[in-house]
């Protein structure tokens, strides 16, 4: 699986180490000590050296990516993964560095950045992406809802996959209302991001219990 997937490895693997050259451009005008850790007040409360912000980070996101490239495709159901899920689960990782990188960088070069907002539209943006992809996955080890009702059960996967993806296109679009519009608060924001994960494992467990599936 690797080996078909392997320009798209590459390419992703170049994206996630980008904020290196993005940093190395800036060197000169980064504090010795960064912040890179925000709290929803969008005040920084955790701090790095500037090398490893620059350089660390992004490493280890490659590393994270590689790791889960080869996870994914030793899967024992790997044939259940189609090629798109595949890509998919590539693309996460560059996205996360380019997100770190465009509040970081801006943040200590001295910008003001609403942090929590980009970090809520990009939430509600990953959940419809995703949301549209479950109702799509067949049962496997590797990505989807996996608890054990579902990977015991090919029709509770099923179920509780077209359940999710319903729940999760759907909070995702009120996560990106709600952060263009303001009229949600963080801690309300936290509390569908809590729904929408606890639903689907509450939903399976009431198909295995009742349903006997």
């Amino acid at each position: 699986m690797l080996k078909e997937h392997k320009r798209t490895l590459i390419i992703t693997s170049i994206v996630t180490i980008l904020p290196i050259l993005i940093g190395v451009f800036f060197w000169n005008r980064l504090p010795d000590v960064m912040a890179t850790h925000f709290g929803t007040d969008n005040e920084a409360n955790g701090f790095t050296g500037k090398v490893f912000a620059v350089f660390g980070l992004p490493l280890i996101l490659l590393a994270v990516e590689w790791f889960a490239a080869f996870v994914t495709a030793h899967d024992p159901k790997k044939q259940n993964i189609s090629p798109k899920m595949f890509d998919f689960v590539l693309w996460i990782i560059p996205v996360v560095s380019l997100f770190g990188a465009a509040t970081i960088y801006p943040y200590n070069l001295g910008y003001q950045t609403d942090i929590t907002f980009l970090a809520e539209l990009l939430i509600g943006a990953v959940f419809i992406v995703v949301g549209n992809y479950l109702p799509k996955a067949r049962q496997n080890y590797t990505i989807g809802i996996r608890i054990p009702w579902t990977l015991a059960n090919e029709e509770n996967w099923n179920r509780t996959h077209r359940l999710a993806g319903y729940l999760w296109v759907t909070g995702g679009i009120l996560m990106i209302i709600a952060a263009l519009t303001g009229i949600v608060k963080t801690q309300w924001m936290l509390a569908i991001f809590i729904l929408l994960v606890l639903v689907p494992f509450v939903y399976s467990y009431w198909l295995h219990v009742k349903r006997n599936l």
